[in-house]
């Protein structure tokens, strides 16, 4: 599916780029231990500026979604599905992605998925499918 892909900055490249590695990289708080999302240079829960990319294990659950059915640009293939994963590694860990491999009305709140990574230039977009 054609994608427009972000801006890498230095706050966001390990998010970005983490997949190269088949890593899901999601910044954490030295000081409080935290993960959070988007990456920034503070840490939204105490105010450190102790914070830094780490390797989670990109297993999660799905939390929420929906499945689109709207051809936004005539390239893209619809239905696909646009869902919020709660990540394992902490709870509320939330990212937005979408899932792949799995028919649309296949996908259930609560499944358990795990990231795969999808290339675009210099990009690898975290996707999840369905855990085996």
């Amino acid at each position: 599916m054609p994608r427009k892909l972000p801006q890498i900055t230095s706050d966001s490249s390990a998010f970005w780029q983490g997949g190269e590695s088949g890593r899901l990289m999601i910044h954490r708080c030295g000081t409080c231990r935290r993960f959070f999302h988007p990456p920034a240079p503070i840490c939204p829960s105490c105010g450190s500026l102790d914070v830094e990319p780490q390797a989670t294990s990109g297993r999660g659950r799905i939390a929420t979604y929906t499945i689109n059915h709207q051809t936004w640009k005539p390239e893209l293939v619809a239905p696909y599905v646009v869902a919020i994963v709660e990540l394992d590694d902490q709870p509320g860990l939330r990212l937005l992605s979408n899932v792949v491999e799995l028919a649309p009305d296949q996908v259930r709140i609560g499944m358990p998925v795990h990231v795969t990574f999808e290339q675009h230039e210099d990009v690898w977009l975290p996707l999840f499918k369905k855990a085996e």
